[in-house]
């Protein structure tokens, strides 16, 4: 019999909702369950892989069930995983903050935005969201926890740090991306990338942002999307879908500069919290559209390679990022 953890979350959190919030939790190693509303994912932890599987029976609280037996240096490195997918550091107050400025979202509680376990894992489904088809995102993170993920986890930086580029151009069919993912891991191992830095709230977003186009693989869409999983909400993160979303939704009309221009200036009031806010007016577009995300079926009922209810494409894009942005 595998440890359990129950994890302490805010009052107001559901982890139906919660989870079901962003695209990524649709890409492996995560899966979720529209029938039981739990979400099963592998954690890679010190001693090995660890399959688990979170639900939640009462407000207040997470329970996690492993499949095998944790260390208690694992069961520390598992909670906070757990907790930065979930981001159950986002209290209340930071939600009341958000809908005091938005309150279209105050009575569904929307508010938290679903994100990996670890910023590496972010980072890299963000290099594979990058000019390509979601379908395409969604098989090259398959290929990858396969690849080189041990026991289907995701992989490590120091697993990918010691990768071939031809193992992840042939085998996990990441095309150009694979010297960049490469060189991203190598970053992680070296210490040049400091989470603690990155997510430290007296740093500027400026200067976050400036350090983000820096690395292999990110342009303005890549860093803008990083900074909102960094839980840095100011920054719209701007491609195809926010043209899509600009002239279908909100009406806008003219060349793709003068939409984007007229978005940019449409989330201006949400201040702190605008990607939040541009964020679930997609998100509720798309559910209009297939149905609530909680319900939407795993990835293999999925009919011809689509993923319901997230965008299946993406624009082309300069070292990972986009055109328009």
């Amino acid at each position: 019999m595998g440890s359990r953890l129950n994890i302490a979350a805010p009052a107001d959190f559901v982890l139906a909702r919660d989870v079901c919030s962003y695209g990524y939790f649709r890409l492996a190693p995560d899966r979720w369950d529209p029938i039981t509303k739990t979400l099963a994912t592998v954690l890679g932890l010190a001693d090995g892989p660890a399959s688990c599987t979170i639900a939640q029976s009462e407000p207040g609280r997470v329970s996690v069930i492993f499949e095998r037996t944790l260390s208690r240096v694992e069961q520390a490195t598992a909670r906070a995983q757990i907790s930065r997918m979930l981001r159950l550091h986002e209290s209340e107050a930071d939600l009341a903050a958000f809908h005091a400025v938005d309150p279209r979202w105050a009575s569904s509680g929307r508010g938290r935005i679903f994100r990996s376990p670890t910023l590496f894992q972010d980072m890299i489904r963000t290099v594979t969201s990058c000019n390509v088809t979601w379908s395409g995102t969604v098989g090259m993170n398959e290929r990858l926890c396969q690849v080189l993920g041990k026991g289907g986890a995701f992989p490590t930086a120091h697993r990918m740090a010691r990768t071939r580029p031809g193992t992840l151009r042939g085998r996990c069919r990441v095309g150009y991306r694979d010297s960049r993912m490469i060189e991203l891991a190598k970053m992680f191992v070296r210490g040049a990338i400091d989470e603690s830095w990155l997510e430290d709230n007296t740093v500027a977003d400026d200067e976050i942002y400036r350090f983000l186009l820096t690395l292999p693989g990110i342009g303005p869409y890549a860093a803008s999307n990083m900074m909102q999983l960094l839980g840095r909400y100011a920054m719209l993160a701007v491609d195809s879908e926010t043209l899509s979303h600009g002239r279908k939704t909100l009406g806008f009309e003219g060349e793709d500069t003068a939409v984007i221009k007229a978005v940019q200036a449409h989330y201006e009031p949400f201040g702190a919290h605008r990607f939040r806010s541009y964020w679930f007016e997609k998100w509720c577009v798309y559910e209009e559209a297939e149905g609530p995300a909680h319900a939407w079926p795993p990835k293999s009922d999925s009919t011809a390679g689509k993923q319901k209810g997230v965008p299946t494409k993406k624009p082309r894009q300069r070292r990972g990022g986009s055109k328009s942005a």
